[in-house]
């Protein structure tokens, strides 16, 4: 039979850490916590199977799951002396989710469940303070209506701030126990106004009502937008956690706060967190009140003349250092941690590997590496290769004059620009028509996971450095700053108040993450440094991977780029991006419209000295390492004049008359351009084209070779074949264009002549093109287009509709196609070798940065990939994990 229901405490736990996909990642953690023997409430655990169940049949449960339920009441009953729902021995408890993997803030937690009119008085009596008990009870109702019953929590928060307004209270510290009591029953009778009925009083109707809740948040907007963002299954489910509630909020011996083992912005080896004293979890992560720092050290480097755990609580903040030691050395990671402090006695109630920054990440992985925590191999497969870009982008020049708007919390650094916005929906607006923004918000919430993806950074004006805003920033690799306090937002007037200036929505700002400065206007920036811990990163991978790592470039400065990230090659040189410059493009023009071979042999005499100097140019930048060149690959159009302005300026430099010209135009229109006169057919129509760029490579290669000192091997790549004589054909010409240019330089040329498979014809008869190329590179833009039969450049339309609609998991354009277009894919590359032992394999799509998409390469055992040059880190470190994860 199924368990649905695991349980744990008092040092014993029915799961484990590697019931993580069955328990989630709280549960198997607060089980692992549990047999470590540290201090957890006790509880238990409703399986992410429940949840699957509970989607797939309608939104009810399994018959046996409420029985079980029961039973684990009872079992956390005794290990509490406590019981769920009697007023004489009262047992409370928080209903918390857990997905397989951390989900921060995206779905739902309800705290003090299990309270109710009686039920308060008991806990008034129990703990001797009948203000604490009112609190619980508001915070629950406020809680539980918003998470269960569907009431927005500004309902609550404007009848408590009016509240406190006239009996002028600042804090909601200050109230009283009657002043909590008429809060309350403003509150009850604003959600029988609301919905028709009174809050619920039995116990058992809340639990289930937040067990439903928690599963149901699995499916609400931020999460399936969050899920989406990170890949996460939809699949996966999310368990429940019912917990013995233990109270933070219970005096001035009593705090809850929330710490990591390590800095998750910088790396650096010290507990980094923060607390409030007499308070519940959620009140540190809302921003409500100005947390305080764990740390003396922090405290001090902070500013702050609030006191430090370690200075208030040093008995119990000993115990969570060493406690915090513990955790970090079992899990071998730095962890995440949630803890409470009930009258002076510490309860842990999480742990989990914490998000971070890529710059901590690296320096965690390396330090943890050379403290021998973990192997270099494996501190390579720590790093997330996709969060290398936040590495490789501009921060602000230490030069650039900053004229300072306000100051906040570093909460995640690196640096932005853009124009303010105030709400989410116009910072998607806006990156959907190409704008750069910074959303700004009095405080973020995970409503606003969609905003914070569209724009550059974040900056809120409350909050602290475990805010909602800075840990979901840190896991973007969004710059973040938060807790701007001197800056004031007015949504009704749509400003922003800084040093007595008022910004409005449009106005450009920048903002550092990295010092939680806000500067008026755009900044200079700086390339980053790409030494230290990134280096020796990149080098134990290097020292790990199989496939090399080339790079997509035509222009000198992304070859330049690309060799400074470590490319070792150019694995496609798209020479029709040589053409779109100045009078390059006039004699391109020449050529295309030209009505007789010797016209266009005229135009490309023009073209040849160009092409050979950009190969030259190459060749000398990538120093002897291989460069593959792809003949010319234009869908015509693109070339072809539009404006009046530039087919006279053709019709000038072709001495012919404007009309006739047009004339020659419109006969070159073609449909559907992307299927039609490209690639190889057109070396076929016009050879003379691939005689002259074949030249210009050799010769280039020649003298590259000369100035060096050793010769060059080019690539030269066909692209678009489809049958083996199109191949033939093109490669003859290519031969003869080497054999004269040895000829007049009596020196030797080494080159490989190879293909680009882009369409599944070309595939499927691998093992016969394979007889004539010397070379696949697999172009998977088109061959996912010819295999999907879509429009790149038309699918973002319905594609996102897609997978929306759980029809695609990801993009094929983004993510490679693993089991169409990949299995295509594997079948070329097979019928290559079989043909031709030894054939050089690579792919130079953009799939070549996509780490998904690099371990199916590594799994088909492909030589290379290519990507654009700032893709270049992320292929070498995920080419390196696919090595190490094929080995193991």
């Amino acid at each position: 039979m199924t368990k649905w229901v695991y349980t744990f405490g008092d040092g014993a736990a029915e799961g484990r850490a590697s019931d993580r996909n069955l328990l989630g990642g709280k549960g198997a953690n607060l089980a692992e916590m549990c047999s470590l023997g540290l201090p957890v409430p006790p509880g238990f655990t409703v399986t992410t199977e429940a949840c699957n169940w509970y989607y797939a049949n309608g939104r009810s449960y399994p018959a046996a799951l409420e029985g079980e339920v029961e039973e684990a009441l009872n079992h956390v009953g005794r290990l509490t002396g406590r019981r769920f729902g009697d007023p004489g021995k009262l047992l409370l408890v928080s209903v918390r989710s857990g997905a397989r993997a951390s989900m921060p803030g995206m779905m739902d937690t309800v705290l003090n469940l299990g309270l109710n009119d009686e039920t308060v008085g008991a806990l008034a009596a129990d703990s001797g303070d009948e203000r604490f008990a009112y609190d619980s009870y508001r915070r629950f109702i406020q809680m539980y209506c918003n998470v269960v019953l569907g009431l927005d929590h500004e309902v609550f928060e404007e009848i408590l701030e009016d509240r406190k307004a006239s009996l002028g209270h600042e804090l909601d510290t200050d109230l009283t126990a009657l002043e909590w009591q008429e809060v309350i029953a403003l509150y009850k009778a604003r959600i029988e106004e609301e919905l028709g009925k009174p809050f619920p009083q039995d116990p058992q109707e809340q639990l289930w009502g937040a067990i439903g809740a928690v599963f149901s948040s699995w499916m609400n907007a931020r999460a399936i937008t969050y899920r989406r963002l990170h890949d996460i299954p939809e699949s996966w489910g999310t368990a429940v956690n019912v917990q013995a509630m233990v109270f933070g909020n219970m005096g001035e011996t009593s705090a809850t706060g929330v710490a990591f083992t390590r800095n998750p912005s910088t790396g650096e080896k010290s507990l980094y967190g923060e607390f409030l004293v007499n308070a519940q979890g959620e009140d540190v992560v809302a921003g409500i009140r100005t947390p305080q720092n764990i740390t003396e050290a922090a405290r001090i480097a902070a500013g702050s003349d609030k006191p430090s755990l370690q200075k208030l609580m040093p008995d119990a903040f000993q115990n969570f250092v060493d406690i915090s030691s513990r955790l970090e050395k079992h899990y071998r990671d730095m962890q995440d941690l949630e803890f409470t402090i009930e009258r002076g006695k510490l309860w842990m109630l999480q742990t989990r590997s914490g998000k971070r920054t890529a710059k901590a990440a690296l320096k965690i992985a390396v330090d943890m590496a050379n403290e021998g925590l973990v192997t270099r191999a494996e501190a390579v497969a720590r790093i997330d290769p996709a969060s290398l870009d936040q590495l490789l982008h501009p921060t602000i020049d230490p030069k650039a004059k900053r004229d300072v708007l306000g100051i906040g919390l570093p909460a995640s650094p690196g640096a932005a620009t853009g124009e303010i916005v105030f709400s989410s929906d116009e910072a998607e607006e806006a990156k959907a028509v190409g704008r750069k923004v910074i959303l700004v918000r009095v405080e973020t919430s995970p409503e606003d996971i969609h905003g914070m993806h569209a724009a550059e950074g974040i900056l809120t004006t409350r909050g602290g450095m475990t805010s909602h805003a800075a840990v979901v920033a840190r896991g973007m690799g969004k710059p973040c700053v938060s807790g701007a306090g001197s800056l004031r937002v007015d949504h009704r007037t749509g400003t922003l108040m800084a040093m007595g200036t008022a910004l409005k929505k449009g106005d450009v700002i920048t903002i550092d993450g990295g010092n939680g400065q806000v500067l008026k206007g755009a900044v200079p920036m700086l390339q980053p440094e790409l030494s230290g811990d990134f280096a020796a990163i990149m080098e134990w991978a290097d020292a790990a991977r199989r496939m090399k790592v080339r790079t997509n470039a035509e222009t000198p400065a992304d070859a330049r780029m690309a060799r400074s990230f470590g490319a070792e090659g150019i694995g496609l040189c798209r020479t029709e991006h040589m053409f779109f410059d100045g009078q390059r493009i006039v004699a391109m023009r020449e050529m295309i419209l030209a009505d007789t071979e010797k016209d266009r042999r005229a135009a490309l005499a023009k073209l040849l000295p160009m092409q050979r100097a950009d190969f030259l140019e190459l060749f000398e930048i990538m120093a002897g390492l291989p460069v593959t060149i792809r003949l010319l690959d234009p869908p015509l159009h693109e070339f072809l004049p539009k404006t009046e302005e530039e087919i006279a300026e053709v019709a000038a430099a072709m001495n012919v008359s404007a009309d006739k010209l047009r004339q020659r135009t419109e006969a070159l229109h073609e449909f559907n351009p992307m299927l039609g006169h490209r690639g190889c057919r057109l070396a076929v129509s016009y050879p003379e084209i691939a005689e002259m760029q074949a030249r210009a490579i050799f010769e280039a290669a020649v003298e590259a070779g000369r100035k060096a000192g050793q010769l060059v091997v080019p690539e030269v790549m066909v692209p678009l074949v489809g049958l083996v004589k199109e191949l033939d054909y093109v490669k003859a010409r290519i031969d003869q264009a080497a054999k004269a240019v040895m000829e007049e330089t009596g020196v030797h040329i080494d080159y490989l002549v190879g293909t680009m498979i882009e369409l599944p014809r070309a595939a499927i008869r691998a093992n016969v093109i394979a007889e004539t190329a010397e070379f696949f590179s697999f172009g998977t833009n088109d061959l996912t287009q010819t295999t999907f039969g879509i429009s790149r450049d038309d699918a973002a339309s319905f594609l996102e509709t897609y997978r929306h609609k759980g029809i695609i998991e990801q993009d094929p354009f983004v993510s490679l196609d693993i089991e169409g277009v990949g299995e295509l894919v594997r079948l070329a590359a097979e019928k290559g070798r079989a043909a031709r032992p030894g054939i050089k394999l690579g792919i130079c799509g953009e799939h070549g940065g996509d780490p998904a998409s690099i371990r199916f390469c590594e799994e088909v055992g492909l030589d290379y990939v290519s990507c654009s040059p700032f893709r270049v880190p992320i292929a070498k470190l995920a080419a390196a994990q696919a090595a190490v994860r094929g080995k193991n």
